[in-house]
């Protein structure tokens, strides 16, 4: 491999001036756009060799034939100009956002002569004030119902408005209170567009003001005995309380911000935005970004807030995981978007109620990215095309329907183990998965040996293994035997049918180990001397996600989205979780039964210290002071307890 491409500008030639940069291909189109502070220092990490790049930033340098360079005064200006030329060239190599459908808003016509409120996905209509967006158009329809018994202002269109003129008669909702009728002149168009500035002022957070005003309002006309107009303010308390309900209270009612929360993995990263005005939840959202390139979490916080104020004006306070590197810069762009003369600030919250929120937000962009993941794997048409990806990538014969990979997880050297699981037709099959103790090893490729030659002594050369037709007959088979009693047993054991192979002995067309070329030749060595042959061996590198194959030089590259390298990562991740888990789960083993030789202390407390703590690191970190605090556990006993985890 090259050390570098042909077409690398000369340093020299490079300004060390802030500005941004475009790379392009031989057809001129843009593949990339970014900034940077210093062009020439930037500019020399993508010219590095190319063995050692990123495998994405060497696959781009490698498309690109040309960069261009477009010098500005400073760091807010290149994020203008690079967020400009990203809407513009939308470059394949930049973050791309997926599954961002449009979402309802609530929108309030102030620029016509009537204003109207309605549920709409259109941010252009003239002189209009939005609210939201929100996750679910029904639940904005049920409030705007709600509160148009306090607030009867206009939400028919314009041909209704125009024929209720016409014939001098109001629709339903004025007859039944929801709209206050300025189309027949039952409220004059002032009065008709006060109401409506009173809802957008509700709406926009001042929702404890107006309720005070009104429930003094309701008492001024029970104490002048006016009734008629005290019901009607209690109606209208009813009404802004019941809306209020449907919005949970989370912080003080002054808070306007935006929190946004980001869960990402090397290929997809899944964005929640909670819209908070007033102190309560007034708008979900939340989409999908694919990663083309590797990006921190401080860059990919940039990306995600330009696309979230691409048509829309960010508050006072926005709450993010992790800011910018250039988060000054970020803040100039925003307040710019927000208008003449604001401030925002963008932050990461640390305490309290705010940090609580927070915390909320990022679970909810956890929980997307699961539900994304599961979506893709769930598709059958995806799987399949996945499968006759990797036969093709790795040169198999077959598409490889039964998949093992392999993971092996320690504690400083310590508590090796290993997993093994399990894929059929892409999808996991748990009750064919393993778990390997491991008393003695020298680093991980021995691990990886050591569990590769148990698995295969299953598969030892000259063993009957079964063909799929034959497990396929004899898995039927010992289906219908619950329910025609031992036959299919009689069969089996009288030689008629083959009996079905044990779980750990039917042969997986792909054997998949997680590491790089190091482990991939352990795992070839315990294959070779084993004997077994017509099984596929493969590595899956983390740093890079790159496949090393037996004795090749050179990786195998599957494009960063496609859905073969997903199946294969969902495979290592889960390896690497049921190796984990029991790991862990031998820790609590271990150090269950050291617990358990101290005076006084049974296995119901020793669950009530593992829980207290959440850890065994916590529990040996702890004072005899906190353990007190568990019930059950005495100064005494804590004391006893901090002698005999000192002498392990």
């Amino acid at each position: 491999m090259a050390s570098t491409v042909a077409w690398r500008p000369r340093a020299g030639d490079i300004p060390n001036q802030p500005g941004v940069y475009r790379f392009t291909d031989d057809n001129k189109r843009v593949l990339y756009v970014g900034k940077a502070k210093n062009l020439r220092a930037r500019l020399s990490n993508y010219f590095a060799p190319l063995a050692t790049l990123h495998e994405r930033t060497r696959r781009m340098v490698l498309s690109a034939s040309n960069v261009e360079w477009t010098i500005v005064g400073n760091d807010f200006e290149a994020l203008q100009l690079e967020y400009t030329w990203i809407k513009e060239f939308d470059p394949p190599f930049n973050v791309q956002y997926k599954d961002d459908k449009s979402y309802p808003y609530l929108a309030i016509t102030m620029g016509d002569e009537v204003p109207r409120v309605l549920v709409t996905r259109n941010r252009n209509l003239p002189n209009a004030r939005y609210f939201g967006p929100y996750s679910r158009a029904w639940a904005i329809r049920d409030t705007v119902d709600v509160l148009l018994k306090a607030f009867p202002m206009r939400s028919c269109s314009t041909s209704v408005y125009k024929r209720a003129q016409q014939t001098g008669r109001p629709c339903l909702l004025g007859d039944i209170g929801k709209c206050a009728a300025p189309c027949v002149g039952r409220v004059s168009k002032e009065d008709h567009k006060s109401i409506a500035l009173d809802f957008a002022s509700f709406m926009a957070g001042n929702d404890s003001r107006m309720l005070d005003s009104i429930r003094v309002k309701m008492t001024d006309a029970a104490g002048e005995q006016d009734y008629e107009s005290a019901a009607r303010y209690r109606d209208q308390i009813g009404a802004m309380e019941t809306a209020l309900a449907k919005n949970q209270i989370v912080l003080s009612e002054d808070v306007d911000a935006d929190f946004f929360g980001i869960a990402h993995d090397e290929l997809a990263a899944a964005v929640q935005q909670f819209i908070v005005r007033g102190g309560r939840i007034r708008g979900v959202r939340g989409w999908v970004v694919d990663k083309e390139l590797d990006v921190e979490l401080g860059g990919l916080v940039e990306s995600v807030l330009q696309n979230a104020y691409d048509d829309t004006s960010p508050p006072r306070d926005v709450l993010v995981p992790a800011l910018p590197d250039d988060s000054t810069a970020l803040e100039e762009w925003l307040a710019q978007r927000r208008g003449l003369g604001a401030r925002v600030r963008l932050r990461v919250a640390q305490r309290g109620e705010k940090a609580a929120l927070a915390q909320t937000v990022e679970t909810n962009a956890k929980n997307a990215l699961m539900l994304y993941k599961s979506k893709r794997s769930g598709d059958f048409v995806a799987r399949s095309q996945a499968l006759a990806d990797i036969q093709e990538a790795l040169g198999m014969a077959e598409a490889p329907l039964r998949m093992e990979c392999f993971d092996v997880s320690h504690l400083s050297g310590t508590n090796v183990v290993a997993s093994m699981v399990v894929f059929e037709d892409g999808l996991p099959k748990k009750q064919h998965y393993r778990r390997f103790n491991i008393a003695e090893t020298t680093d991980d490729t021995d691990s990886i040996y050591q569990v590769l030659k148990r698995r295969l002594a299953y598969l030892a050369a000259g063993d009957a293994v079964p063909t799929a037709a034959e497990v396929e007959e004899a898995a039927m088979l010992t289906e219908s035997s619950r329910a025609a009693g031992d036959t299919a047993r009689s069969a089996a054991e009288s030689g008629e049918v083959p009996a079905p192979p044990s779980k750990f002995a039917y042969p997986p067309q792909l054997l998949i180990v997680d590491g790089g070329q190091p482990q991939v030749n352990a795992a070839q060595r315990a294959l070779e001397e084993s004997g077994v042959s017509g099984i596929q061996l493969a590595g899956i590198a983390k740093r890079l996600e790159e496949i090393w194959l037996p004795n090749s030089d050179y990786p195998v590259i599957l494009p960063r989205n496609s859905d073969a390298l997903f199946l294969i990562q969902r495979l290592r991740d889960e390896a690497h979780r049921f190796a984990i888990t029991h790991q862990r789960q031998r820790r609590s083993k271990d150090i269950s039964s050291v617990l358990s030789t101290v005076p006084g202390l049974g296995p119901s407390r020793i669950k009530a210290l593992l829980q207290h703590f959440g850890s065994v690191a916590r529990l040996k970190a702890a004072s005899a002071e906190q353990m007190s605090e568990v019930p059950g556990i005495g100064e005494t006993t804590a004391a006893a307890i901090i002698e005999k985890l000192g002498q392990r």
